[in-house]
Parts: C-alpha cells; structure tokens; sequence
C-alpha cells in the first residue's frame, strides 16, 4: 500500500512539474518577450514568432533541464547572462546559468576542459582565434557536420549562416565551421574629433608638422599628433591631457594587445587576407597549401624576433611612456579601454569597438566623450599603419566571440546549450542585442534602418561595418596551432620589456625562441600520436637570419622607420 501511495504521489509531482513547466514556458511567454523586448528585428512580428515556436517545440525534450555557459565579461555578454537566459527560460523551460569571467579566464576553462575530457561547460563563447586549436584538435563538434547530423532536430531552421559577417573566421582549413559568431568587434583608431577639429590647434600642427592634422594614415603621423597633444597643447579646457592612451599591466591580456593584429599594424607579417600567408600576424610561418606551422624565429622563416615586429614592441613601450596618462603602464584591457570617457586623451591607435556602449553613454553617466545630445565628440577611423605594412595585408584585429561545444558534453546537454546558444543569435534576438552591446554579427543587423537612424550617435560605428574595408581587420587564423598553449608565452615576454628587464630585441628573441620550443613539442607530440590531427608544427631547421630576411615578403629586413607622416580627413576615412 504504502509503495503504491509513494508511486502514485511520484506521478503526481512529476505531472504537477510538467504542468508548471508548460505554465510557464510557451507561445504566449514568447508573445510577450517579442512584443515587449525583441524590437526593433529584421524580421516581422509573425516571423519572429515562428522562430519562437520553433524552439519551444524543438526544447520540449529537454524542458527542466539546467544548463551552464561561460563568456568573458563584456556589455553583449551582460545581457545575455542578465535578460536572454530569462527570455529563454520563461520560452522553453531551460534553465541557463551564464557566467561572465574575465577573457585569460575563459581560455583557461576551455584548454582545461580539452585537456580533461571533464564537462566544466555545455557551451563557451571563446574568441574565434581559437579556429587553428579546434580544427587540428578535433575535441570541439564540428558544426557543419552536427547541423546536417546529430545535432539537425536542434538546429533552428532559419539560422541563416551565411548572414553572419564574421562565419570565415569560424571556419577551419578544411571548410567546415566550428564555432558560431555570438559578437563581433575590431579594433580600431579612436580620436577626438572635436579637438581636431578646432582652429588654431590645425594651424599650430601644420605650422610644427607641414602637413594637416588628422586622421593618421602611419605610425609617424600618429607618434607626430601624440607629442603634439602631450607636450605642446597640454591643457585643453582647464583639463590636463595626453595624445596616446594604452596599457601595460603584466597579465594575460597584455599579450592580447601583441597578438591582437598590435605587431600585422606594423607590418610584421606577410600580404594576405584575413591573415598573411605564410607569414601571419603572430609571426608563424606556414607555408601556402600547408597545414604546418614551421616556426616563429627568423632563423626558421617566422618574423616574431623579425625588425618589424622589435620596432612595434619598441613604439608601444616607448609611446606608453612618453605619451599616455600617468597610471597607464599599470592598467589592464579592461580598466583602460573605458578610462577614455574620462575626456583627457586626444587618440588611441587601438581601441575596441566593444567598448563602444560605454563610450556612448549620456554625459549624466560621467562621460565627458559625448555633448549634452549625446552626439559623440571623437570619432573611430582605419587604423593607422607601420612603415613594414605592405599593400594587401591584413590591417588590424576583429574579434568574432563565439559559440563552441566540446565533444566532451553529454549529447543531451549539448542540444540544449546549441538551442540557446541559437536563440541568442536568432533573428528574432539579434537586432536587439546588436543594439544594446553593439558588436553587430549580422549583415541584416548592420543594414537595418534602425541602424541608419543610429549612426550619428555611434561615432563611425556603422560606417565601418558597411565599408568594405571591414575585411581588413580579422582574427587570428590556422597558423596558430594551439592558442592557449601559445598565448601564454607573450604577456611574460612583453612585461619584461616596460618594466625593463629586457629590450625589445631580447625581448622578442626570447619570444620567438619560447614559440619554437613549445611548437617543437607539438610537433613531437603529433608525430607519434597525431594529436593534432597531422597538422601539427614540422619545424623548418635554422639557418642565418640573413637567408630569410633577403627573401621577398616576411620577415622584412630593417626599413625607414620614421617616414614623413601623413593623415586624411575624417570625412574621407572611410572611402
């Protein structure tokens, strides 16, 4: 009796659960979410309520399932944690915990993760720089293969790949993607526009320089206009200010600002789009048609020890010093990239998009970057270039933040974090987020007329994103056969460098040597067991530095490093 009530009272909750499950998630939840927060869209109200039911259909077999995902900490990524995980709980009955780490963080979470086979996450979003370690590894789920395949009953059917900017960047050497785009951002040259813009100052600049003051087309312009806003006009509106702004905080992130396209601006690489061949950005070879990195060094064909990449070293150290605001060489990517709202720097040859909502945030939120309107007072242009960057190369960094499942998550599990992941990027959400985080993944996103009606306020935001030009800046790409393993060694080396253990060149061979001998193990590793697929490092013996540095593209023998500067109008930046 007593196993028969028990049984019957199992049923019972297990019916009362079902029942406040469906209570709660459902078509009118998603009227709701549609109605009251998923506007403006690219896609009618009807539309985007197929969508939605859609995943309420598709989440039925996983609905009271709870689910963990991990991102970095950016404002895109806030809202997901913050308000999509809400939406996509009251819709489908899955329950998402989105944690938010800092970006070191989330690597690490992802190399433990394929290093243990331990399930830490059902889902990341991780920099798509990571597309030479997933396609070699083979530990993440090839997603072309997981849409046509084991995944296909969870894949949204209105997913539309191909209107994602930033899908090559995801997509591994043998064509098939591995990641989806969740964001997407680049690094651009920020300046003030308004002090540009002013009289007097264009004349004294022209009268010092003999050319116009703005937008700086090279590295000498750019060095030309920070000493001229440190050490010549100085004070601006009783304000003391600076004409360069960056970091150099010894952690992980400042080995971003190296491999994040610092040392392709200068030219270090070779002529290629979206990363140079043989040579890319981070100054690996590997040859065209190849899947096998040969090396770093010089004296093994590479160019992270080359004269272009010492010279970019070199500049960032000594223009941090000279020309950014006191505190500078102490902060990290995410303390100095937002301190630019504090209205005491005239340029950042660097600067994130991401960061663009906080840059346009009203004056009564402490930002003293934008005019009682809002209208923002600097503008974002192309990105200034060193004197070893050469016509066809790529010219600086655009993240693409993206969706990545490991094979070591349960199937069921793995379903149910691909529908949210989904959901976040649908084009029923997508507008909006692009919106409210403005790391736009969409083409449809960027070409909507709300964006039209935005751009003025947004700095060169949108201009940018439908110039073609946009191609210049992308990822790091294939050469890199493991990022964890490999971005580690930078932040160490360049720390040496401002604190001043080391110069540039020691700095950098130390580099390069430390690449080398941990590509080495790789390829050791892949020869005996194919851990990475037969695509592994097959490391090119040495030879003289002067074999290489006398052979055409990178690594480049030493050239004019301070040529006459050069700027354009703004108005023109983008043409």
């Amino acid at each position: 009796m007593l196993r028969t009530l028990r049984s019957i009272l199992g049923i019972a909750v297990a019916f009362l659960l079902a029942f406040s499950l469906s209570a709660f998630a459902g078509e009118s939840e998603a009227k709701k979410w549609v109605n009251d927060e998923f506007q403006p869209s690219t896609i009618s109200k009807a539309d985007q309520m197929k969508e939605m039911n859609w995943f309420i259909n598709a989440a039925k077999p996983f609905q009271g399932m709870e689910i963990n995902v991990l991102s970095e900490t950016i404002p895109t990524h806030e809202y997901e944690s913050k308000v999509l995980t809400k939406a996509f709980e009251e819709i489908t009955g899955i329950k998402v915990n989105h944690q938010l780490l800092g970006e070191g963080e989330v690597v690490q979470a992802v190399q433990t993760q394929m290093q243990t086979g331990r399930n830490l996450y059902d889902a990341y979003i991780n920099d798509s720089d990571l597309i030479g370690t997933h396609s070699r590894l083979q530990l993440a789920v090839n997603l072309t293969d997981w849409m046509s395949g084991e995944g296909k009953d969870v894949t949204l059917p209105t997913l539309d790949v191909d209107d994602f900017i930033g899908i090559s960047f995801t997509t591994g050497p043998d064509g098939k993607i591995y990641q989806l785009p969740d964001q997407q951002f680049a690094n651009l040259y920020w300046f003030r526009y308004d002090w540009f813009s002013k009289p007097d100052l264009k004349k004294r600049f022209k009268a010092k320089y003999g050319y116009e003051l703005g937008v700086p087309v090279n590295w000498s312009a750019y060095e030309d206009i920070a000493d001229f806003f440190t050490n010549d006009v100085k004070e601006i509106d009783g304000v003391r200010i600076y004409g360069h702004m960056d970091y150099g905080k010894r952690a992980p992130d400042l080995g971003w600002r190296m491999t994040d396209a610092w040392l392709s601006m200068a030219g270090a690489g070779s002529v290629g789009i979206p990363n140079g061949v043989p040579v890319d950005e981070w100054g690996i070879r590997m040859e065209k048609g190849s899947c096998n990195p040969v090396g770093a060094s010089v004296t093994r064909g590479g160019a992270a020890n080359g004269p272009a990449a010492v010279y970019a070293i070199r500049k960032w150290d000594e223009w941090l010093k000279k020309y950014a605001p006191p505190g500078a060489a102490s902060m990290d990517f995410y303390q100095s990239l937002p301190a630019l709202s504090s209205g005491n720097v005239a340029q950042q040859i660097f600067w994130y998009t991401a960061f663009t909502a906080s840059m346009v945030a009203p004056k009564s939120a402490g930002n003293q970057t934008v005019d009682d309107n809002g209208i923002p007072l600097w503008r974002m242009g192309p990105s200034p270039k060193g004197p070893y960057w050469d016509e066809g190369m790529k010219l600086g960094y655009q993240d693409a933040g993206s969706w990545t499942l490991f094979k070591s998550t349960p199937v069921d599990r793995r379903k149910a974090a691909w529908l949210f992941a989904q959901f976040t990027v649908s084009k029923t959400v997508s507008l909006k987020k692009s919106h409210v985080g403005l790391t736009i993944i969409r083409d449809s996103d960027i070409n909507h007329k709300s964006f039209t009606e935005r751009a003025p306020k947004l700095g060169g935001l949108v201009e940018f994103y439908r110039s073609p030009n946009r191609v210049l800046w992308s990822p790091t790409g294939i050469n890199v056969p493991d990022y964890p393993k490999l971005a580690q060694i930078w932040w160490q080396q360049i720390g040496d460098v401002n604190s001043g253990a080391f110069t540039p060149q020691q700095a950098m061979d130390r580099l390069a040597e430390e690449m080398d001998l941990v590509m080495s193990r790789m390829e050791a590793v892949d020869k005996k067991a194919k851990v990475y697929g037969g695509c592994g490092p097959r490391l090119n013996p040495e030879k003289d530095a002067s074999y290489w540095l006398d052979q055409p593209g990178s690594p480049k023998a030493k050239r004019d490093e301070k040529p006459q500067g050069k700027t354009i109008a703004y108005e023109d930046a983008w043409k």
